[in-house]
């Protein structure tokens, strides 16, 4: 064999100093970038570690620290923790449904497909999903005016935009074997779907749906903020008036709301992955 064939058939690694220097140069890169956005905002740290600061901050702390604890209370607050663990759930469900909907022509199934919409339906899921939640909520409060349902439909249209994404990015990195040979024996697409693409991306959607579940959680407590109801709504009006107490309580709710749904999600995922 000709040695410079053999040379070009099995090239030599880069040199491990080479790639060092590379990783060194990104590094620095990176690190004067960090320096400059220090450089470039306008942070107050002798104010921030001032003892006057302390003082306020440990004050603040020590009024969250005795929350309301009332019945009448603490009993609005389970009936506005149950209105948010509502919406979130309400929310991703709808979620589901468009985004699977949408998911389904942003994907190209196989090397054939011409998948005509791809284009169009992927430029709506980025609108979807780089719309907040609380920018949606505030254009449907105008439509539906205040309470839980704007917050719901918010919910549901920016994580539908998503769960979609995700979804099509799942379908096109499925297996092609076994809807290559149902097309083969004349089977229609959505059988083909059915049947050989869906038990292959099931768990992986459930995993995904579960854990935009969780963030929706933290999103409808955002969302009551705008008057979509729920904790957020609570959060804003005693925050508002200053009502530490009361404060402390709601944001006690929210934690358990968010321990509570984390748990059931991961009991899920471990019956999935069995």
């Amino acid at each position: 064999m000709n040695p410079s064939a053999a040379n070009d058939t099995y090239k030599l690694p880069p040199k491990l100093f080479d790639a060092r220097c590379k990783a060194c140069w990104l590094m620095l890169g990176v690190l004067i970038l960090v320096v400059a956005s220090f450089a470039t905002l306008n942070l107050q740290w002798a104010q921030f570690w001032s003892w006057n600061a302390a003082q306020r901050m440990g004050r603040f702390l020590g009024e969250l620290l005795h929350p309301q604890t009332s019945t009448v209370f603490v009993t609005k607050v389970l009936l506005a923790a149950l209105e948010t663990l509502a919406m979130s759930a309400l929310g991703t469900l709808l979620a589901v449904l468009l985004g699977l909907a949408l998911a389904l022509p942003a994907a190209r199934t196989h090397a054939q497909d011409p998948a005509r919409w791809r284009g169009t339906t992927r430029l709506l899921l980025n609108a979807l999903r780089s719309t907040p939640e609380l920018v949606w909520a505030a254009l449907l409060l105008i439509a539906a005016g205040l309470g839980p349902f704007a917050g719901t439909l918010a919910l549901g249209l920016h994580t539908s935009g998503v769960l979609g994404r995700l979804f099509a990015e799942a379908i096109e990195n499925a297996a092609p074997g076994p809807s290559f040979a149902l097309r083969l024996r004349g089977v229609g697409e959505a059988r083909v779907f059915l049947y050989a693409t869906l038990p292959q991306v099931l768990p992986q959607l459930m995993s995904y749906t579960l854990y935009r579940w969780e963030n929706n959680i933290r999103a409808a407590a955002v969302l009551g903020v705008v008057g979509a109801g729920g904790l957020g709504q609570m959060l804003a009006f005693h925050m508002g008036l200053f009502q530490m107490g009361e404060t402390s309580t709601v944001l006690l709710a929210m934690l358990a709301l968010v321990a509570l749904v984390d748990a059931l999600s991961y009991a899920v995922r471990s019956a999935l992955s069995r």
